[in-house]
């Protein structure tokens, strides 16, 4: 009897990976949960200077008027949206609610849809178009 060995490819090439769109927002999820435990310090350091006396408070609005100290907490206002929305896709998913392929394609279009759209609505209050 011939025994018949699958070639194994020798290393992994991620640019030739075609994900599906769940799987993108996946690996999303796990970027912003990653950006958000990272930027806990400084949101808690900025939380600290709202909060502790006037003279800290003014120091809290120079800092946070930066243009890049804006870019750095609009990263995090998505993060935050596509990990919270992305999260209430899972706790469906858990519960054998969208597990069918088209349900699952349709759930994370929506959690992509939705978060951008929230951080573009929120955004432009943190940049102070409204």
């Amino acid at each position: 009897m011939t025994e018949i060995t699958k070639q194994r490819p020798k290393f992994l090439n991620l640019a030739e990976i075609r994900l599906p769109l769940p799987g993108f927002a996946s690996i999303l999820h796990r970027i912003s949960g990653v950006g958000l435990f990272l930027m806990l310090p400084l949101l808690i350091w900025l939380f600290q200077l709202s909060l502790a006396s006037s003279d800290s408070f003014e120091t809290f609005k120079s800092v946070a008027a930066h243009p890049l100290v804006k870019l750095v907490l609009l990263g995090l206002l998505w993060a935050f949206l596509h990990h919270f929305c992305m999260g209430i896709r899972i706790l469906l998913i858990d519960i054998h609610v969208g597990v069918e392929k088209a349900q699952a394609n349709a759930s994370a279009k929506a959690v992509l849809a939705v978060s951008l759209a929230l951080t573009a609505i929120l955004g432009l209050k943190l940049l102070g178009a409204y």
